[in-house]
């Protein structure tokens, strides 16, 4: 029992945890191994890099994930990198993935998705000239690629700014030979100049009873005539003749003190142009039906209003392209005379 109180003794003194219940022999072999000299552990210091530090850490925490996870993995923190370095340039992987493989769109021409009756008609017009007025209109009776008796047109850009008041072109001209069109015009004016606004052909003549039709909003006309005493009677109906161009207007010889005139000039073929916010004007000369010497009649009859509406502040051209066309028929460049 001294042997195993000193060898207990001795155990403690070595720092061992050790008990009375340990054996001599146990006690013995932990004091060996206490005094036995320690190994010193050497370890190696690698320098590792950023990215194998990068892909050690997805590894790691990646366990037993697959190939695929863990280059996702690899994938995203590559992202992520780029976002803080502020780096937006498209990878090639990237750029390749949004690409759609498949064979090449096949572009056609708007000439060619057109009908097989407008392409007729369009090989008559020689592509970049620029006819005169009479041989334009000639041509445009020729290339009407629809059935029905189709609207001549004249179409002209401006280099006027539609902005400046000065330069917002708006006025009215007398067709010699009418639009072709069936026009139905109204007269609000008072009793006493009914009369002479049927004579001259009005299709609808009232009073208070022209505004109770207003009031259920019954538009069945479509030039409106009136006096200028009773304009402001029109007032509160701007909002539902404005938008529709039907506001009488002493610009378009719509407000006038002679209905009977005014209604006659109106169903002869009187016509409102003015330009639109991209500085062109369009108007409706006649019909297919007219043939060339009507039209060019009434088209020159346009042109020198057109000429006479020119702004004194304008500043370089005043038309800079015109060109004539038929409801759906390919547009005909035109030298329309016009500086």
């Amino acid at each position: 029992m001294a042997k195993k109180a000193d060898l207990l003794e001795e155990a403690k003194k070595l720092g061992l945890e050790v008990t009375e219940k340990n054996t001599i022999a146990e006690l013995e072999a932990a004091i060996a191994g206490a005094e036995a000299p320690k190994e010193e552990k050497v370890e190696a210091t690698v320098e590792e890099t950023p990215a194998e530090a990068t892909e050690e850490a997805y590894a790691a925490k990646a366990g037993k994930r697959s190939e695929k996870s863990l280059r996702e993995a690899e994938e995203k923190a590559e992202k992520e990198a780029r976002k803080e370095a502020g780096d937006t340039t498209p990878q090639s992987d990237d750029a390749e993935a949004h690409i759609k493989k498949g064979p090449a769109p096949k572009v056609r021409s708007k000439l060619e998705r057109r009908g097989k009756n407008y392409r007729k008609a369009a090989e008559l017009v020689e592509k970049g000239k620029v006819y005169d007025l009479k041989t334009a209109l000639e041509l445009a009776t020729k290339t009407n690629p629809t059935k029905f008796d189709a609207s001549v047109e004249l179409h002209v850009r401006l280099g006027v700014d539609p902005r400046q008041a000065d330069q917002n072109i708006r006025a009215t001209v007398a067709l010699p030979n009418g639009t072709g069109k069936t026009v139905r015009v109204a007269v609000f004016a008072p009793e006493a100049d009914h009369a002479a606004a049927t004579k001259a052909g009005a299709d609808v003549v009232g009073d208070e009873d022209f505004l109770k039709q207003l009031d259920k909003e019954e538009l069945n006309f479509d030039i409106l005539v009136s006096t200028p005493a009773y304009m402001p009677k029109l007032g509160k109906y701007a909002r539902l003749l404005g938008p529709r161009g039907l506001m009488p207007n002493p610009k378009s010889g719509t407000v006038s003190a002679n209905v009977g005139r005014a209604v006659e000039e109106a169903k002869a073929g009187r016509v409102e142009y003015r330009v639109d916010k991209q500085a062109i004007v369009h108007i409706g000369i006649g019909k297919v039906s007219f043939g060339t010497e009507k039209l060019l009649a009434n088209a020159t009859a346009f042109v020198e209003s057109l000429k006479s509406q020119k702004p004194s502040s304008l500043k370089g051209s005043y038309v800079k392209s015109t060109s004539v066309t038929t409801t759906m028929g390919p547009g005909i460049k035109v030298d329309a005379g016009i500086n």
